[in-house]
């Protein structure tokens, strides 16, 4: 399968950003794909083996499916690695640059 790479620069300290990223609470403030979609629950076990749980819906009703993984390696701040339950991997690396 062929790897899909994807980058972005967001203007804010390390720490935040990890946060908004990880934790429950915030994943459900972010994690869809348009104004006409919802993540009502996010459970998430950061931790190698751990399992996260992220319902998205649409607003409307009309569909929504859970998009669950199993975490391989965390690295605090530095980098997330998880299977999707259809077994494809994603990494994600965090870095900090100097804010201009």
């Amino acid at each position: 399968m062929e790897r899909i790479t994807v980058q972005t620069s967001i203007k804010s300290d390390i720490d935040k950003v990890w946060e908004y990223w990880t934790k429950p609470e915030h994943i459900t403030n972010w994690n869809f794909a348009t104004d006409e979609w919802c993540c009502p629950n996010a459970e998430n076990d950061l931790k190698p083996n751990g399992n996260f749980s992220w319902r998205m819906e649409a607003k409307d009703g009309s569909m929504g499916f859970d998009f669950t993984g199993i975490y391989d390696k965390i690295v605090d701040k530095e980098l997330i690695s998880y299977r999707m339950s259809d077994g494809r991997k994603v990494d994600i690396e965090f870095s900090q640059s100097e804010m201009k």
